[in-house]
């Protein structure tokens, strides 16, 4: 029978009551579990609850569910299993989906929409604001200032009570911004820094001759020859090395405006052009010349092809901007300071650091005799401002400059930054829905986080949360646990209730690290192979560090967020050891254009020790794998091409002479025309969110009806690509080349996806995991060192588990592993810690622990050592 509800108070911070003990989404939870039924009577939503009715999004499995109000609600379960679907692509697209209904049709256009969400009926549901999991917008003029507001109120400060220089008139705010026409630096247009070829990046080899392409910006092929054979007939010599040219002749050569058009003799060297000139023989044609450095900047603006775009990037190099110093500003606007800082270099120094700053301000103690107005000004922006400030610092964010471009942020810092700004915003009654806001946090950050999630609910929202980490879970007021497995499997509600009742729900994966500490699994110690030595390493926060990385061991480096973890590891180690080896800069994620790059900040140092051992360096991020939907998990990992290959060789495609390539849906061979393999065709409707329908001819499928007809042990290419993981793993285990692949994304817990997945669709933990998994299936060679930052980002703890046992096959076959970690368990399982710190930004920097994990443990000074003893 249902239990009474009751609502609680919204700053009482008391637990909601379980709703029911009888079975949940329609039809009992399997394993025996409890979950929330419909409550009996009552209006919509009257009793303090949301509820949700058929609910189909994805793999939800037409899920009735309800879920308490005013309330911290933490949806769990393992990676894939329905938890975002629920709370993102249910709930928040439905609330968005009323709020847009509300509002005209022309602003409704400049909002970002879900869509709508499959769903029956969802009574009970406030307004709601998403706070997601997103890397930074790549552009360099979006800053921590600027995502906070915090930056608008600073600008207010310095206008309305700088220290002007004597007679300069006073400037408004938006003079302030490099945003803004008022504020920019004329000649950087507020970027900074300016962008140009010189002649260092176009004639990398000063050695060579000009015939020997010493131009290397030049296109290749004939259209570079037209170019050393016009200058020919202009009288220079082209097989001289470039050093010896006049610098006269070099500069016109690269930077000259001018494109005379002159007579071409091809193949004539410079004495057969000067007597085909004095003779007036005939020429090959008339050629224009165009000098290196106007071929890249119009190539770079013009070109339509990636591949000539990105060459012509690769000659464009940057320098701080002459005229403003890197600071972006018109110098009317620098030359206004507070507190002896312009407001550029106000604006790099950390939060903790501008608190201190804004302080005398903020008590009335600035211009109070000569000009009382100013005082109070001062007064009224610094008090705004410090009360800004105070709640990300709370946050555990006081080690962020405003400057700091969102580009370089981190996912949860990005989150936590979003999340300060609600908090200050002090709405009332609407629900939070937030992706993971512990990720990227060490456990002593993530106190900070469940205050401040406190607070939102103390103000009267609703906070619904997906979350693994173990510690956010324990905090809930309420628990929805979705699965009980991932993808095809998952999808159900096996219990939505208080944290104490999911005990009893056998077929939670959950319930099993909430139960009780899991302490790792006892191993042998392994003793190091020997060691990498990073000596003087400077790079961001780190300065003149040494540190020992053993060689043949599991490696975590711990501390906390802003630290210097990945500065020392992620940066400083993957470069040195990279230059040691041979390989230069990883550019395969660089845009195209530079002024999304981010800024290179110079590194000194060297590495030295046992580098003989060393053969092979992988790093594995959290970079998107493809940056389109063409792009997915078959075609990455390369067990696409083996599929094709294996359709192309039976009797029907024989018959029909189909290669491989009939069965690529990105070659117009036996792709569908209608929506050239797409497999969609979108409706733009303007004031709502696009439709996207299944194309009307290949009904999603992305072939054409006579490629489909080709099948493979009774399966077309279209239903291979829909197999998940763990399905296409069975149908193709007697093929090697498939099934190897197939193998090493299930052992790190992806079975769940399937082999058509689009790659834009992956977490950033997802797009780790297949590139791990992508590595696994080589075959594995010792002296190798694997770079891993934060791997268990977006994990539950049952799937953490899995990709240890992979970490761990690695070291024990001879390889090295080097991981900048949170979970205080992989930090317990690993064989050596490096704990940074103490503090962030300029408080930390320095190793504050370095050994076994019981040594680092019992380290005093160290934040991480308590959290870690607890896991140990």
């Amino acid at each position: 029978m249902p239990r009474s509800r009751s609502k609680p108070a919204p700053d009482s911070g008391r637990k909601p009551k379980p709703a029911t003990e009888q079975g949940a989404s329609r039809g009992a939870a399997p394993g025996g579990g409890r979950a929330a039924a419909a409550p009996a009577g009552g209006g919509a939503g009257s009793d303090g609850f949301v509820r949700v009715r058929g609910a189909r999004e994805h793999n939800l499995k037409d899920v009735d569910v309800d879920i308490p109000r005013d309330a911290l609600v933490v949806f769990t379960g393992v990676s894939g299993s329905g938890k975002s679907s629920l709370a993102f692509g249910t709930l928040f697209a439905e609330a968005q989906r009323r709020y847009l209904d509300s509002i005209s049709p022309y602003a409704r256009r400049l909002i970002d929409q879900a869509g709508v969400p499959q769903v029956d009926a969802i009574d009970g549901l406030p307004p709601a604001v998403a706070l997601q999991q997103a890397r930074g917008t790549p552009t360099a003029r979006s800053s921590v200032g600027s995502l906070t507001t915090v930056s608008n109120s600073l600008r207010m400060l310095y206008s309305r009570a700088g220290d002007y220089p004597p007679g300069q008139a006073i400037i408004y705010a938006d003079g302030f911004s490099p945003n803004t026409p008022a504020g920019a630096c004329p000649t950087c247009h507020g970027l900074g820094r300016i962008y140009d070829a010189t002649e260092a990046s176009m004639v990398p080899d000063r050695s060579l001759t000009i015939r020997e392409r010493a131009v290397a910006a030049w296109p290749g092929a004939w259209h570079g020859q037209n170019q050393r054979d016009i200058l020919t007939t202009l009288g220079i010599d082209v097989d001289v090395p470039w050093s010896t040219l006049p610098k006269k002749t070099r500069d016109w050569i690269l930077f000259t405006d001018e494109q005379p058009v002159v007579p071409v003799y091809a193949g004539f060297d410079l004495t057969e052009v000067r007597q085909a000139l004095k003779r007036k023989t005939e020429p090959s044609y008339m050629g224009t010349f165009t000098s290196a450095r106007r071929h890249v900047l119009h190539t770079f603006a013009n070109t339509q092809s990636p591949q000539q775009k990105k060459r012509a990037a690769h000659y464009l190099v940057s320098a701080d901007c002459p005229e403003c110093g890197g600071k972006r500003l018109r110098r009317e606007a620098l030359a206004v300071t507070f507190a002896g800082l312009d407001i550029a270099a106000f604006s790099q120094r950390p939060l903790d650091e501008l608190a201190a700053l804004l302080a005398p301000a903020a008590a009335g103690r600035t211009h109070a005799k000569a000009h009382p107005e100013q005082a109070l000004a001062a007064q009224r922006i610094a008090q705004d401002l410090l009360a800004r400030i105070a709640v990300l610092q709370d946050l555990g964010l006081g080690y962020l400059t405003l400057a700091r471009s969102t580009p370089t942020l981190s996912p949860g810092e990005l989150q936590r930054l979003r999340l300060g700004t609600q908090i200050r915003s002090q709405l009332f009654g609407v629900v939070y829905v937030m992706d993971e806001p512990s990720a990227g946090l060490h456990p002593a950050d993530a106190q900070a986080l469940l205050r401040a999630l406190d607070q939102l609910r103390a103000a009267g929202n609703s906070v619904f949360v997906v979350e693994h980490e173990i510690d956010v879970i324990r905090h809930a007021d309420w628990i929805v646990d979705v699965g009980p497995a991932a993808g095809q499997h998952g999808g159900q509600v096996l219990y939505s209730g208080p944290p104490a009742g999911l005990a009893e729900v056998t077929a939670s994966v959950t319930r099993r690290y909430l139960a009780a500490d899991r302490a790792p699994p006892a191993r042998q110690a392994r003793r190091p192979d020997g060691w990498l030595q990073l000596r003087d390493v400077h790079r961001h926060n780190v300065r003149g560090l040494d540190v020992d990385l053993p060689l043949g061991m599991f490696t975590t480096v711990t501390g906390v967020s802003g630290s210097g973890k990945s500065s020392l590891v992620s940066q400083a180690l993957v470069e040195l050891l990279a230059a040691h080896l041979g390989a230069g800069r990883d550019d395969t994620d660089t845009p195209l254009d530079p002024l999304e790059r981010e800024t290179v900040v110079p590194l000194e140092g060297r590495i030295v020790g046992d580098l003989e051992q060393v053969r092979r360096l992988v790093r594995v991020d959290q970079k998107p794998i493809g940056r389109t939907p063409r792009s997915n998990l078959a075609t990455y990992t390369g067990l696409f091409d083996h599929v094709r290959k294996l359709f192309a060789a039976t009797p029907a495609a024989k018959r029909r002479r189909y290669d491989a390539g009939h069965f690529s849906f990105n070659v117009a061979k036996g792709r569908c025309a209608t929506c050239e393999g797409e497999g969609f065709v979108s409706v733009e409707l303007l004031f709502m969110p696009s439709v996207y329908a299944p194309c009307p001819t290949c009904h999603g499928r992305r072939y054409d009806a006579k490629t489909l007809a080709v099948t493979l042990r009774g399966k077309s290419i279209a239903d291979v690509l829909e197999l998940t993981v763990a399905d296409a793993a069975a149908f193709f285990a007697d093929d090697a080349p498939i099934a190897r692949p197939l193998q090493a994304l299930a052992e790190v817990g992806l079975g769940y996806l399937r082999l058509g997945q689009p790659a834009t669709e992956f977490s950033g933990g997802e797009a780790q995991r297949i590139k791990l998994a992508t590595e696994l299936q080589r075959q594995q060679r010792r002296g190798t060192v694997y770079v891993l930052d934060e791997p268990t980002t977006g994990l539950h703890p049952s799937d953490v588990d899995t990709l240890m046992r992979q970490l761990q096959g690695l070291v024990e076959a001879g390889s090295t592993v080097i991981a900048v970690e949170h979970d205080m368990r992989v930090a317990a399982a690993s064989d050596w810690i490096v704990d940074m710190g103490p503090g962030a930004g300029d408080a930390g920097g320095r190793v504050v622990a370095a050994g076994p994990p019981a040594q680092v443990a019992a380290q005093r000074d160290s934040r991480t050592a308590p959290f870690l003893k607890a896991a140990l």
